[in-house]
């Protein structure tokens, strides 16, 4: 039997995450393997994937496959790494009409996973700074100028819907001017900004 506490940090640890929690982290507050199966077989939990559970009576995210992707990109300290970016993040940001075909996943250069990358990610290996990201929907995303101009290196993407999502988060404050004065100061990403300005080809 669990304690009320150990069942209240559990939730407030699952509200974080729009519901879903790890088995690392339900087994840290003493819930065994046994505690959790009958979790699941009274109803209690939901098991989404291998070593991830839903709160059966919390309410669904508007895309909870995108959590359960997050949390798939835990690494050894069980702390997801992952960042929604490229395709993904500008649909995300209204920026694109587009519906992308996989999920773009950015995780750090040293990310390893010891199972096959499942097909429907596709992974991007980048360190991204705090600065450039936000919480959309409970998970973090690149902010909208990250995006733009990962998807135009990524060149998944013709330029001119790109100059079009552009200058939609420009009107819309998505992307500032400081941070368009700031991505300047990179010479690759000055280059490309300067291609968004001038147009398509």
């Amino acid at each position: 039997m669990q304690t009320s506490a150990s069942q209240r940090t559990l939730f407030e640890l699952a509200q974080e995450q729009s519901g879903y929690f790890t088995a690392k982290q339900a087994a840290k507050l003493g819930y065994t393997a046994n505690k959790r199966n009958y979790h699941v077989r009274v109803g209690n939990w939901i098991r989404e994937r291998r070593g991830i559970f839903r709160l059966a009576l919390y309410p669904q995210p508007d895309r909870p496959d995108l959590v359960l992707w997050w949390l798939w990109s835990r690494g050894r300290s069980d702390v997801p790494a992952g960042v929604f970016s490229h395709s993904t993040a500008l649909s995300l940001h209204d920026l694109t009409d587009t519906n992308p075909g996989k999920i773009d996943l950015t995780v750090p250069a040293s990310f390893r996973r010891g199972a096959a990358i499942p097909s429907v990610l596709r992974l991007h290996f980048a360190d991204i700074p705090k600065s450039e990201r936000e919480v959309m929907g409970g998970v973090p995303v690149t902010n909208a100028l990250r995006t733009i101009l990962d998807t135009r290196k990524d060149g998944k993407l013709p330029l001119a819907p790109l100059k079009q999502a552009f200058e939609q988060a420009l009107r819309s404050g998505k992307v500032t001017k400081r941070q368009v004065a700031e991505a300047r100061d990179d010479p690759h990403r000055a280059s490309i900004l300067n291609e968004l300005e001038r147009g398509a080809d």
